[in-house]
């Protein structure tokens, strides 16, 4: 009998976005689809939470999850599926005026989501975010 076929997944690592500090991975690629972890606003150089207000926090976690996409060989304009975690969903225009500029640039269409309010998130932070997307 032919043993069936595994999948491979790959660890992606990249300085430009915090350091897991757990059994986890920045992000895992597998065959042509990278997944991330959640990511919050940390700072990567001091992986201190940044600022206090969502605008710049989103703005931090994008970044954060732009440089785990390009260590995988992706970007924006390849993500599928994207969660947002908001701590407060009264902050959701404010995110989402943020979010637009990195996921829905004029003629790219913008990936699925789902955003939920959630009673708290790691360090305090106002948005957590992890996607999937096409490499």
């Amino acid at each position: 009998m032919k043993k069936a076929a595994t999948a491979s997944k790959r660890q992606i690592t990249t300085s430009g976005a915090p350091a897991a500090i757990g059994p986890y991975s920045q992000g895992v690629r597998t065959g042509k689809l990278v997944f991330t972890a959640g990511q919050i606003a940390l700072d990567p150089v001091h992986n201190a939470v940044i600022a206090t207000g969502i605008t710049e926090q989103t703005g931090r976690v994008l970044e954060n999850l732009k440089a785990i996409l390009e260590a995988a060989g992706s970007n924006f304009s390849k993500v599928v599926k994207m969660t947002v975690y908001l701590k407060d969903m009264n902050d959701f225009a404010a995110m989402n005026a943020v979010y637009a500029t990195y996921v829905a640039p004029e003629g790219v269409t913008p990936p699925a989501r789902t955003t939920v309010e959630v009673s708290r998130l790691p360090k305090d932070a106002l948005v957590e975010i992890d996607l999937v997307a096409e490499v």
